[in-house]
């Protein structure tokens, strides 16, 4: 059964960490874009089957493990391909060490990764590194928000201390520099936890007086 009047940006938790995992279908182009399968293939599936989308493609925020188990099945059964990913977080993304042990294993069956992703209107990358080198969010003008992954949370921001992190200095940076730019009202869809705005956590999060 196809869900005819989906929403436009869809969250859903995956995952033993809690992932938030992002559906976004602007309608425009009928591409559904997947951020972030970070686990719960069959709940992933489960969801992206009620849209009426002519594609799917699948945007990485970063390589840490939590936010790319669920990619191998998902090609499976979607057959997207490839992932885009930036390729300063490829070696994170391939290392067997990319793991949180024992919980949570390397990912397997990985897709190819490809950067940077098509260019059709509907988002725009945003450089972020800081959380891992190679971090991005994606800003999608017309649905007023930004998807942050584990760059910034409402009234929290990434850590620098995992594999693949870069400096914490990098990551403030990436925030003041790249993302609080943006207008106030444009709301902010984090990796994990709650949404919130650009508003907002220029005046609370702690983290960025």
């Amino acid at each position: 059964m196809t869900y005819r009047n989906a929403p436009e940006i869809l969250s859903f938790p995956v995952g033993l960490l809690d992932v938030n995992c992002y559906l976004v279908y602007p309608k425009q182009n009928g591409v559904l874009y997947i951020i972030d399968p970070g686990g719960s293939p069959d709940k992933i599936l489960k969801q992206v089957e009620r849209f009426q989308a002519s594609s799917c493609q699948v945007m990485l925020t970063h390589a840490h493990v939590d936010h790319i188990s669920a990619l191998g099945e998902l090609n499976k059964v979607l057959n997207f391909g490839k992932v885009y990913l930036h390729p300063d977080d490829k070696p994170l993304y391939l290392s067997p060490a990319n793991a949180l042990l024992p919980i949570m294993p390397a990912a397997k069956d990985l897709p190819e990764t490809a950067w940077p992703p098509p260019e059709n209107g509907d988002f725009k990358v945003i450089e972020t590194p800081g959380h891992t080198f190679g971090g991005v969010c994606y800003y999608f003008p017309e649905l007023n928000g930004v998807f942050t992954g584990d760059t910034l949370f409402a009234g929290s921001v990434g850590r620098t201390d995992l594999p693949g992190s870069g400096e914490h200095e990098d990551l403030i940076g990436s925030i003041r520099c790249n993302l609080f730019p943006l207008p106030d009202e444009t709301r902010v869809f984090p990796g994990h936890g709650e949404e919130s705005t650009i508003q907002i956590e220029k005046q609370f999060n702690q983290f960025l007086r």
